[in-house]
């Protein structure tokens, strides 16, 4: 089993999802996140007192999968193929392979592939 992580726009979070229908992904976790890559914020629109206030971390969502080992590439794909804008300027994000050593469902007890699939 494999946990990946993606940290991505908030506004191609649904997307994602819906694009996943289908897929042997049984389950996700969303969590809202900021930071920033390399580059290190940016400028935003002047305050009130026509000051430029650097803005340094960044609003971001992080989507967590344990999958199965052999989903992982499909699943990979799946994010860069919806997520990606293809600009350069600013990040789309990143996505994080782990290995996941075990999960176990509560309700069941049931443990390993049995506890992430359907």
């Amino acid at each position: 089993m494999k946990k990946v992580e993606c940290i991505i726009h908030s506004e191609k979070v649904q997307p994602l999802l819906d694009t996943l229908v289908g897929f042997d992904v049984w389950g996700v976790t969303e969590i809202p996140v900021r930071g920033c890559g390399r580059q290190k914020g940016y400028c935003s629109e002047t305050d009130y007192k026509d000051r430029i206030k650097k803005v340094k971390l960044l609003p971001f969502v992080k989507l967590e999968f344990v999958v199965k080992d052999e989903v992982v590439e499909k699943l990979v794909n799946v994010i860069l193929e919806t997520v990606k804008t293809g600009s350069l300027i600013m990040g789309d994000g990143k996505i994080f392979i782990y290995s996941c050593e075990d999960s176990i469902r509560i309700s069941t007890g049931e443990r390993g592939i049995q506890a992430i699939s359907e």
